[in-house]
């Protein structure tokens, strides 16, 4: 079965690593297209489902960056805004596990000056998915403008929501006082074992999947790193092993997992609605996949998603 349009809304942020500079007075950067919502969307493009964005593109040197690396990986970005407002700007430092710290350059930038009238004339008839998160759920004006998008999206598609915390640009008050609303509008929520500690404090997975299934959501995962995923569907839980992988750096590594599961939701139809077709046999299958997808992203530096390919010769090496 052919999966149907997964349409992401969201920022596209330009992710600068820190190198060594060939003078102590100087700082080298090396730039490539990034921001959560953007990456989970060239996921998706390359294993073969596909995936509108819906995004606020600056002309600047960043935004035709973002938008030829979005091409190129097959995204439409044929209702991307072109925003007057310069790009969004992280500078990401590795630390000796390739787990990155970022410092964001976001004031007035375009990811954040949606318009109800930008979203008033996207046809979602065609889309079985709607993803977002990320600081495109938080960030004013345009997160109100957001979250009545999704709520007019409900009813025509599946809602799937990764909260991605920044609590160096926003502070997790402001995510933990619109998590219980995102909930009762979400089918899915996917998000790190970070995001849980900054959300729920002192809480176990477990006691947080039970919070947030109370609040709408049928389907949470959470992501833990080397730790794997734990999965629950309305209550039913299962635990999935992470796939061993050299790591070079984790940045975007639970974006393509959100894009690995999606996809391979959508490829077997379960997407479209309320999940009701749904089984845990089904979630564990895609969250297997998606930890394929992951491991290969954890694999290269940067956000740098795999392609279909590139996947299935990974889950066919996999002796699990």
């Amino acid at each position: 079965m052919s999966p149907r349009q997964i349409t992401v809304l969201g920022e596209c942020v330009a992710d600068a690593f820190t190198e060594p500079a060939n003078a102590s007075n100087e700082l080298a950067l090396r730039v490539l297209p990034g921001g959560g919502p953007a990456n989970t969307a060239v996921a998706l493009a390359r294993l073969g489902t596909p995936a509108r964005f819906l995004a606020r593109l600056s002309g600047d040197v960043f935004g035709r960056l973002f938008r030829a690396h979005l091409e190129a990986s097959g995204v439409d970005l044929s209702h991307a805004v072109r925003a007057a407002e310069p790009s969004t700007l992280a500078v990401a430092e590795l630390d000796a596990h390739g787990q990155a710290a970022f410092s964001f350059h976001a004031q007035n930038t375009a990811d954040w000056q949606w318009t109800a009238g930008e979203l008033a004339q996207v046809d979602l008839s065609g889309t079985a998915c709607v993803h977002t998160g990320s600081l495109a759920l938080v960030r004013e004006p345009g997160a109100a403008v957001v979250e009545d998008f999704l709520a007019a999206a409900a009813p025509h598609a599946t809602v799937s929501i990764d909260p991605n915390v920044r609590p160096l640009l926003v502070h997790p008050e402001v995510y933990r006082a619109r998590l219980a609303h995102w909930c009762a509008l979400a089918d899915v929520l996917r998000l790190s074992e970070d995001d849980l500690e900054l959300l729920l404090p002192d809480t176990s997975p477990e006691q947080a999947c039970d919070v947030w299934h109370a609040a709408g959501a049928r389907l949470v995962v959470i992501t833990r790193g080397a730790g794997g995923a734990l999965a629950s569907l309305d209550g039913e839980r299962v635990r999935v092993p992470a796939v061993p992988t050299r790591v070079v750096d984790t940045v975007g590594a639970g974006d393509s997992f959100t894009a690995g599961l999606l996809h391979h939701l959508g490829a077997r139809g379960l997407l479209g609605g309320r999940l009701t077709g749904l089984r845990l046999d089904d979630v564990a299958e895609a969250c297997r996949f998606a930890a394929h997808v992951a491991a290969l992203t954890c694999s290269v530096a940067g956000p740098n998603p795999p392609w279909q390919s590139q996947v299935t010769q990974l889950v066919a090496a996999d002796p699990v």
